[in-house]
């Protein structure tokens, strides 16, 4: 019997109701297969799990003037957030004079040479020399990781006498459910590294969960120099409409409650639009606008035709709201104490994390009374730039390469 008439038999006996449970039973186990890692799907090299990085009692040297600084990173895609905050503060320390490299650890192979056109062509201001962690630390004077896989592998392959520092940008274990990632996730913060934490979200929730504080924390910030009110002197047209970044496989920034949430503010507000970026989407029942991976001065174009944007982060918060506010977008956020920690602009709009609050949040923005007037005050208050994180940045690693950690482990 085909599979057609096979499900049109038990609709039959069971009801069409029965049959659609099982399906969605069916599909949901897949769904729920897939997100168990295999082995394969490990990031991080097995052999590069270790519990510290060089024996016990070794310490680098102080180190003054130039430093040879060295930053471990996974192969970025165009558009990663976490790869241009990491590589604004390689730039920062390439302004200031200190030779840089960028080691990329693929856990898949050695061959990096396919990733450089990629760094070269999305992040141009950036001279440093890219290679990989196969080609060794030799020479440097400090080492950056930036992630929990880069961690464990500069940790592996580490040189005696180099300072070795951990950017954290999110509190990473959270990314996984308790289990084997979260563990090896918390452990990548025990390896002594020197910790310099983005924002104060990751302080507080390291202390909270491990006891353990950031060596310095630096403040999250804004590419003021791109996102910005456009010329408002000569308006094509009034903003309207809603703005969202997608990133489907990535369950902390929350897609498919933003997916539940768009179609119930569609259903309040059929006339505005909504305009999607970052992964193209399938699938939803009502119209959008997908416009896939953005350049940033043509995502600043579409913040500033725009009343609001759903910015939805269950851990550190993204580079989204800033930018939102900086071309006088309104942000719509969930109730976060993470986020809330960092961002504290009283035009952003705070809703629970259900579908239902978010869409009557969006409708209130959409709502206004004075769109273009709220705009440019928005817009008008003064943000941070990321030249300050970078100058923070660089001064704790500097201060600490001077002197000799008082701490024992792996350095």
């Amino acid at each position: 019997m085909s599979l057609v008439r096979r499900i049109g038999a038990q609709a039959t006996r069971d009801g069409w109701p029965a049959v659609s449970r099982k399906v969605m039973e069916k599909t949901a186990g897949k769904l729920l297969l897939r997100m168990i890692p295999a082995d394969s799907e490990l990031p991080v090299r097995p052999e590069d799990i270790v519990e510290q990085g060089h024996p016990q009692g070794i310490q680098p040297l102080p180190r003054l003037g130039s430093l040879n600084v060295g930053w471990v990173c996974t192969p970025p895609g165009p558009g990663s957030g976490g790869h241009t905050t990491f590589f604004r503060m390689v730039e920062g320390m390439e302004k200031r004079g200190h030779p840089c490299t960028i080691f990329l650890y693929d856990r898949n192979s050695d061959d990096v040479s396919r990733h450089v056109s990629v760094i070269r062509r999305h992040w141009p201001h950036m001279r440093a020399t890219v290679t990989g962690v196969a080609e060794g630390f030799a020479g440097l004077d400090a080492i950056v990781a930036s992630s929990w896989p880069t961690a464990y592998a500069a940790a592996a392959r580490g040189a005696q006498n180099v300072h070795a520092f951990y950017f954290i940008q999110d509190y990473e274990p959270y990314f996984y459910p308790r289990g084997t990632l979260y563990s090896l996730a918390e452990n990548s913060y025990r390896l002594g590294f020197r910790h310099i934490a983005l924002g104060e979200m990751i302080d507080a929730v390291m202390n909270a969960e491990l006891g353990q504080r950031a060596d310095a924390t630096v403040p999250f910030a804004c590419d003021t120099g791109t996102y910005r009110l456009l010329d408002q002197a000569h308006p094509v047209q009034p903003r309207q409409g809603v703005v969202y970044y997608a990133k489907k496989a990535v369950d902390r920034r929350g897609y498919l409650l933003a997916k539940m949430a768009l179609e119930r503010f569609h259903a309040l507000h059929p006339e505005q639009e909504i305009h999607v970026y970052g992964d193209k989407i399938t699938g939803w029942s009502i119209p959008v606008h997908n416009h896939g991976n953005l350049a940033p001065t043509a995502l600043n174009e579409l913040y500033n035709r725009t009343i609001a944007g759903l910015a939805i982060s269950f851990t550190n918060i993204s580079l989204v709201p800033e930018e939102l506010l900086a071309a006088g977008n309104v942000p719509v956020l969930n109730s976060s104490a993470f986020a809330a920690q960092v961002l504290k602009d009283p035009e952003a709009i705070w809703a629970a994390p259900t579908p239902a609050a978010l869409a009557s949040a969006l409708a209130g923005a959409v709502e206004s009374s004075d769109i273009a007037g709220r705009a440019a005050r928005i817009a008008r208050r003064q943000r941070l730039d990321w030249a300050v994180t970078q100058n923070a940045f660089s001064e704790a690693l500097e201060s600490y390469c001077a002197q000799t950690p008082s701490r024992t482990g792996a350095q």
